[in-house]
């Protein structure tokens, strides 16, 4: 499984960004994914998850509406929409995959990674 995020960049306090994932390797349709991040000296942490065959989905707390994670099954994209975003958003947001359709917010149960693209928002 290859996992490849784009979409990162610098953005104002107030805007928008959307993370893109490319996934191949595999056929997703038993796999859940999910997207964290990782702030300087801070541990990952969970963003939100989906489950690639049914849609089901799952967000952290911090997510509050902001944030939509969805995925387009033809192309084997998976997308975070963040809006409303704020400084505290800034990190590197990773790409994560997982085999089985249950929902986890620890980075732990998650097999695949991407090399992470980075956020910044600035005040």
């Amino acid at each position: 499984v290859q996992l490849v995020e784009s979409g990162g960049g610098l953005v104002q306090a107030g805007g928008s960004l959307r993370l893109s994932c490319a996934a191949s390797g595999r056929t997703f349709n038993s796999y859940s994914m999910g997207w964290f991040r990782q702030a300087p000296g801070k541990e990952r942490e969970f963003v939100a998850a989906l489950s690639w065959s049914g849609g089901n989905t799952l967000y952290a707390a911090f997510v509050k509406g902001r944030f939509t994670i969805s995925r387009d099954k033809a192309e084997n994209m998976l997308y975070l929409q963040m809006n409303s975003l704020k400084p505290e958003d800034t990190a590197v947001y990773y790409c994560a995959a997982k085999f089985g359709s249950i929902l986890y917010q620890l980075s732990d149960r998650y097999t695949y990674w991407g090399q992470g693209t980075q956020v910044t928002v600035s005040s």
